[in-house]
């Protein structure tokens, strides 16, 4: 059942370009690749909102940080929310194909959320920045930016609900359930990092192991499951 839904998460993920004929891409952190003008500026965009913020961010800004000039912008973009949106999308689409990558290997529900997760707080780790930008800022970019966060978050929350089945256990939890696991470990990461965190979300998967584990398994399968996150 685990093997299911993650399958449904990735093919959402191809259908928005985050791989293509069917391969895993090989992604490790959330800093997009430089091979068009396109993804300059898209990169650009992630480094200046999750620097400056949303609102402080100008077209100027993003054009410093994708060394073109502006005419290039205006280009591919129509306006600095719609250069956004699309970082946004692409920056969200890169970080699901890091954990669809990492999780691929395990065949149980816990070890492809553990591997999953890993690869989530390691890109975090790595590229903080651009992790406000995906994550905080998204606030500031207005309802289009939340709505599209929503989705991803949802397609999350199927797979964490894919435990039922590989529970087996004659009672389950509320149907919220996955949809509180997901919102719980968003709140914490983003609370850090909308208050300068750098570093240390990688530590945080055991916990975040727990938290998850615990609705569907019970307290000593949750315990297990921290220890071998360590």
């Amino acid at each position: 059942m685990g093997k299911q839904a993650a399958t449904k998460v990735l093919a959402g993920a191809e259908e928005t370009g985050a791989g293509e004929g069917g391969a895993s891409p090989k992604i490790s952190t959330l800093k997009l690749v430089t091979s068009s003008k396109h993804e300059r500026i898209l990169e650009g965009m992630l480094e200046a909102v999750g620097s400056l913020g949303y609102d402080a961010t100008s077209v100027r800004a993003v054009l410093d940080r994708s060394g073109l000039y502006r005419q290039a912008f205006y280009d591919e973009f129509l306006s600095k929310e719609d250069c956004y949106l699309a970082a946004l999308d692409l920056g969200l689409e890169r970080l699901e194909a890091a954990a669809l990558e990492a999780a691929a290997g395990e065949e149980s529900w816990q070890g492809q959320l553990r591997a999953g997760l890993a690869a989530v707080l390691d890109a975090l780790d790595a590229e903080p920045d651009v992790g406000r930008a995906l994550i905080v800022e998204v606030h500031a970019a207005g309802p289009e930016a939340l709505r599209r966060r929503s989705e991803r978050m949802m397609r999350v929350a199927e797979f964490v609900d894919s435990a039922r089945g590989a529970a087996g256990q004659a009672e389950s939890p509320p149907a919220i359930a996955p949809e509180g696991i997901v919102a719980g470990i968003h709140a914490v990461v983003h609370a850090r990092l909308a208050t300068g965190a750098d570093d240390g979300f990688r530590e945080l998967l055991p916990e975040f192991m727990y938290f998850a584990v615990l609705p569907y398994f019970g307290a000593d399968e949750a315990a297990a499951e921290m220890q071998a996150a360590i």
